[in-house]
């Protein structure tokens, strides 16, 4: 076991090599790391047994937010940009979490797609405030005060987007070590139990769903500068149902799995795009497929192998 933080170390020196070596998926792996730190959030949930079709929401919210911080206030560094974007996200997710967690099952998931829908349409209509579907442009922040080139920032927040996934993957990692976090897994399990031991399931639920709505903050933040432009499309019921899809890809059973899922589907979808653009639909189904059938686990579960960490089901690796 003592090896897994070894291959995740050496899996996030790659990444930072990555660049080096291949220039042009600098922002395929920002943009991956981005949605990666959405999943994670859905991850969160997946954990309770709680299907959010909605999620990207949140992802909107931060890409809004930031947007909105640097057009509208003229506040325009990245550092003040992301707490922002990450406040805001965790602020509506408390909102929206204090009437959502009530609910399980089909209706937890259905009522997540229904704000998230109402949300969409709102970022839709409100041309005065988000722009419409035209949306909102960012214009390259500053960092720390200093103004740089427009590939010069990009390389800093790629940068920026890799210390953030260890040191937040840290963070939610003892979070899940943490009696709050081992409550989580107890809704999953045995949830009238949990009450009887005098702990709050919707509390702890509460809790939950703010941090992944933070986590989707983090990310839709990221992509924003990343991208330039934000659009109601982020918070789209496909972005939604791609962040489920990209945790249970890469395996809920550690922080890792939905950044490996993450960066998996956007190099499968970059190099299909690119090599065979009428059947990259074909090629992704079937590299998913693939992973589906036979890695049960998920892409986590490669890592877990070879790091010699048995099927401990409810135990949360790295």
């Amino acid at each position: 076991m003592r090896a897994l933080p070894l291959i995740l170390a050496a899996g996030l020196a790659l990444l930072a090599l990555a660049p080096l070596a291949a220039p042009y998926l600098q922002f395929v792996l920002t943009v991956a790391v981005a949605k990666g730190f959405a999943a994670l959030g859905v991850a969160l949930l997946l954990r309770a047994g709680l299907i959010s079709l909605g999620h990207a929401m949140f992802f909107a919210v931060g890409a809004y937010a930031a947007a909105f911080l640097a057009q509208a206030v003229g506040i325009n560094d990245f550092l003040l940009l992301l707490p922002f974007a990450v406040a805001v996200s965790a602020l509506a997710g408390l909102l929206v979490g204090a009437f959502l967690v009530r609910y399980r099952a089909i209706f937890f998931a259905m009522l997540n797609l229904a704000v998230s829908m109402v949300a969409y349409a709102l970022a839709s209509k409100l041309y005065s405030i988000t722009g419409g579907t035209d949306g909102l442009r960012i214009d390259v922040p500053t960092l720390m005060g200093m103004s740089l080139e427009k590939a010069q920032f990009d390389q800093a927040l790629y940068y920026i987007s890799l210390v953030l996934l260890a040191v937040v993957g840290w963070l939610v990692h003892r979070y899940l070590k943490s009696p709050l976090g081992q409550a989580l897994a107890a809704v999953h399990t045995n949830e009238v139990r949990l009450e009887y031991l005098g702990v709050s399931a919707w509390s702890t639920l509460l809790a939950a769903y703010t941090i992944s709505a933070a986590l989707a903050g983090i990310g839709g933040a990221i992509a924003a500068v990343a991208i330039g432009h934000v659009l109601p499309e982020y918070a789209f019921w496909t972005e939604s149902g791609h962040l489920v899809l990209t945790a249970v890809l890469g395996g809920i059973a550690g922080i890792a799995g939905p950044f490996v899922g993450s960066i998996f589907l956007e190099l499968i979808h970059t190099v299909a795009v690119g090599y065979a653009a009428e059947a990259w639909n074909l090629i992704v189904g079937v590299a998913l497929l693939a992973v589906i059938f036979f890695l049960p686990r998920g892409l986590f579960g490669l890592i877990e192998s070879a790091a010699g960490v048995k099927d401990h089901r409810g135990e949360t690796e790295l």
